[in-house]
């Protein structure tokens, strides 16, 4: 489909979901190609060779589809997993041992860190990775994952530094970002960036503003340096750690961000002590439970950001935060992952005017 298209279908699917008048066109991404930073394959052994098979998962399915190029993912990235891929065939490594490839790279492609996940840190592993680190290709850190458990997470809890640096560093609207193999960022930098500036815009001046699910910093800490005082919340501890990093190296006060290590729903369980002019939201895909929106709308912030990677459950939930007294005021969807059915949207809700709550 044209990408015009494919940007007028998400906005129909948008108006479908919201009020046309609240929904503002959608910000289209910079690039329709090579805008993953992160990539991210799956080994299978091949029956009828000793090469490994490399490629992703069919759709509703665990069945593995050969991959030889994939052109969504950054160039360099693509480069440094097929280098690998071959590598791994010569050295013949066991079937069973390799799960996944992920390879991050900056939007310029001036940095790039790759994670092997494997079953074992099997000794067959050695020579190939040795020789991907020799090459023209070598990236800027290399990492082995250890995962040696069955479901659908993509990394194990063990990581291995091989070589070279342990972040990758993102810039964005001023603002730097160290990123670590296992920690989230978006993978869309180009569209990101445009999504960071929309909140920042929604958020303006404000003095006092908490940042759930802040992961590393993304919204908390361009909203420091723009002068807010942020409360960030955010479990996961690399997140958190790498958030720390990001203050650091970007010389933010620690007045002016202060980072809890907790998930959201046990900080907002308790009193609430502080009082905030906005809150900034940007909750997993499966968005927010209904504690969580009862209890941020108890606040009577004056304003709430939310930042929905599922604008369909969002559209779900926007009748709660209407009978805590907070209308939605408007939404911008943007488009993070073209050539797919996905669509990132930023909601503003307000106090409705005549103040009220209902049932």
């Amino acid at each position: 489909m044209p990408y015009a298209a494919q940007l007028a279908a998400k906005q129909e699917r948008m108006r479908q979901w919201f009020p046309a008048a609240r929904c503002a066109p959608i910000v289209a991404s910079p690039r329709e190609a090579g805008f993953r930073q992160k990539v991210s394959f799956v080994f299978t052994p091949d029956s009828a060779s000793p090469r490994i098979v490399m490629g992703h998962f069919r759709a509703q399915s665990t069945r593995v589809v050969p991959v030889d190029e994939c052109p969504v993912h950054s160039d360099r990235g693509n480069r440094l997993a097929f280098t690998l891929r071959d590598r791994l065939s010569a050295g013949r490594v066991p079937a069973g041992v390799l799960r996944h490839v992920l390879v991050r790279t900056t939007a310029d492609e001036g940095e790039a860190a790759l994670m092997l996940v494997v079953t074992e840190n099997h000794l067959s592993l050695r020579a190939p990775v040795r020789a991907l680190l020799g090459s023209p290709e070598a990236p800027d850190g290399c990492f082995i994952n250890i995962h040696d458990r069955p479901g659908p997470q993509m990394v194990g809890p063990r990581t291995i530094r091989i070589a070279g640096r342990s972040h990758v560093r993102e810039q964005m609207l001023g603002t730097s970002f160290l990123i670590s193999p296992t920690a989230f960022f978006q993978t869309n930098v180009g569209a990101a960036r445009g999504l960071l500036q929309i909140v920042l815009d929604e958020v303006g001046a404000a003095g006092r503003v908490l940042d759930l699910y802040s992961g590393v910093g993304l919204f908390a800490i361009p909203l420091a340096r723009q002068g807010a005082q942020v409360v960030a919340v955010e479990e996961n501890r690399q997140a958190v750690d790498d958030c720390h990093a990001n203050l650091r190296f970007n010389r933010v006060r620690d007045r002016a961000v202060r980072l809890v290590a907790s998930c959201t729903e046990r900080v907002l369980s308790g009193p609430m002590r502080e009082s905030f002019d906005v809150v900034v939201l940007d909750p997993p895909r499966l968005g927010c439970p209904d504690r969580v929106i009862d209890a941020v709308t108890a606040l009577r912030a004056s304003r709430l950001v939310y930042v929905s990677c599922n604008p369909e459950r969002l559209a779900r939930e926007t009748p709660r935060f209407a009978r805590a007294g907070y209308r939605l005021a408007r939404i911008r969807p943007v488009d993070m992952f073209p050539h797919t059915e996905h669509v990132e949207a930023v909601a503003v809700f307000e106090p409705s005017p005549t103040g009220k709550r209902t049932r």
